[in-house]
């Protein structure tokens, strides 16, 4: 038995030296290099991303293929989550277009970490860029479409980068947080008068997770302006419940009626002209974003267009989507056909 297992070694040996004498031994890591093992996940892709604080990953997943059209969707929040939009696929895959559903990092599918750094503006515009180059989208087949604090995203991403973009669609978000909020109170001040005492009382206390106080924005205020539907989409109810509260206060603020944290004071509404790409603004009836204002943004970039929805609100892709998604569409094919704005 003894020389048996020493026969072979000895094999084994003599097989390890004729391999080492014409290749070179790949390195530990090499075993482990990511690699495409071939396995269908459905469309859904883990995205490695880089910070200034480490690396993480974020959740995406493509639906539908299309090498000419491609759009890519940013959620709103910050820290909600694809899922409100999962609507798009009842609608984008149909007329064959390639839609790509993401969570931004911080949010539920996404890695969450808990470094406060991470969540600025312009980290988030880095990692839209790093998730284009990861999908392969470029300037011949990329459209962002974002939603509220993904249209401002989509905003600040087209500022910087939108020599990769084929076209740009910023849904129910104005270009400047001040007017945002005085927008805001303008709607405010159309409740009637005990319900907004009611709301300042909480407020003045500092009480905005309170149960009470919550159940009087979401009633009176999210079932007005938010979503009009009678009963809200099950996506909706998962998107919020599934909101990175952390994340969303510290750069949104702690309500509706008190913006506040990291995005008080922005405003590109001077910097639109600098848009060339074609841009699609769409706006709504009865959205928390004023829709003139939305329409007045269609005319400072190069190539505006605007969709008004008038039965929609701030998801007028749920609530108004006879008028929605046509427009939308309508507005890619043209981009497509190299229609001029």
């Amino acid at each position: 038995m003894r020389k048996i297992v020493l026969l072979i070694l000895a094999c084994w040996l003599l097989v390890v030296s004729c391999h080492e004498a014409n290749t070179t031994t790949p390195s530990l890591a090499a075993y482990f290099a990511p690699q495409d093992s071939g396995v269908q996940t459905g469309g859904v892709k883990m995205i490695s991303i880089q910070t200034p604080v480490g690396a993480y990953k974020v959740w995406t997943k493509k639906i539908g293929n299309n090498p000419r059209i491609k759009v890519l969707l940013l959620h709103g929040g910050p820290a909600f989550t694809h899922e409100y939009m999962e609507c798009f696929e009842s609608f984008f895959p149909q007329v064959g277009f390639e839609m790509i559903e993401y969570d931004q990092l911080g949010s539920y599918y996404s890695d969450q970490p808990s470094d406060s750094s991470l969540w600025t503006t312009g980290r988030f515009v880095e990692e839209v860029e790093q998730v284009r180059k990861a999908l392969h989208l470029d300037k011949d087949n990329f459209y962002l479409l974002g939603n509220s604090w993904g249209g401002l995203l989509a905003m600040e991403y087209a500022l910087k980068y939108q020599q990769n973009l084929k076209g740009l669609i910023v849904c129910n978000m104005m270009a400047s947080i001040p007017a945002y909020e005085q927008y805001n109170g303008k709607l405010r001040s159309q409740m009637r008068k005990s319900l907004v005492d009611s709301l300042m009382g909480y407020e003045q206390r500092g009480a905005y997770e309170d149960s009470t106080y919550q159940a009087l924005v979401f009633k009176e205020y999210y079932n007005a302006h938010l979503c009009r539907l009678p009963e809200w989409p099950e996506p909706v109810q998962r998107a919020f419940k599934h909101l990175n509260q952390q994340v969303y206060v510290m750069m949104q603020g702690p309500s509706e009626f008190k913006t506040g944290g990291r995005l008080l004071h922005w405003d590109r509404s001077k910097d639109l002209p600098n848009i060339t790409v074609p841009t699609l603004m769409v706006g709504a009836h009865y959205d928390t974003m004023d829709p003139d204002y939305m329409k007045w943004m269609s005319t400072q970039v190069k190539q505006g267009r605007y969709l008004y929805c008038p039965e929609g609100s701030h998801l007028a892709m749920w609530d108004d989507q006879k008028n929605f998604y046509p427009g939308v569409i309508d507005f890619i094919r043209d981009v497509d056909a190299g229609q001029s704005f």
